[in-house]
């Protein structure tokens, strides 16, 4: 699968559904050591509204996964607290989707 096999209905089905203000991937999916083999890693930003359980995320998650056919590594952009590891996601992410 690359970046552009993932529908924009699908895309923005799923962002309404989950209240996400912004999705991004990074990660391999971005870059040429991409291979049959690689996982993809998502990047959202929800809503204030939207107050997701740990069993809601991996909802979301096994969504994402059947609609991508690959592992989904769902990291939420609250959730990056280390610096340096922020700063390398965020300035080399694709945004596919901001509402």
């Amino acid at each position: 699968m690359r970046r552009r096999q993932l529908g924009d209905a699908f895309l923005a089905a799923i962002c309404l559904k989950w209240k996400i203000r912004e999705f991004s991937l990074f990660g391999s999916i971005l870059r040429d050591d991409f291979t049959p083999d690689s996982d993809v890693d998502v990047l959202v930003e929800f809503e204030e509204a939207a107050a997701w359980s740990l069993f809601d995320l991996m909802d979301l998650t096994a969504e994402l996964e059947r609609e991508m056919g690959r592992t989904v590594h769902l990291v939420e952009k609250a959730g990056l607290r280390n610096p340096y590891r922020r700063r390398e996601i965020l300035e080399h992410r694709e945004v596919l989707y901001v509402a």
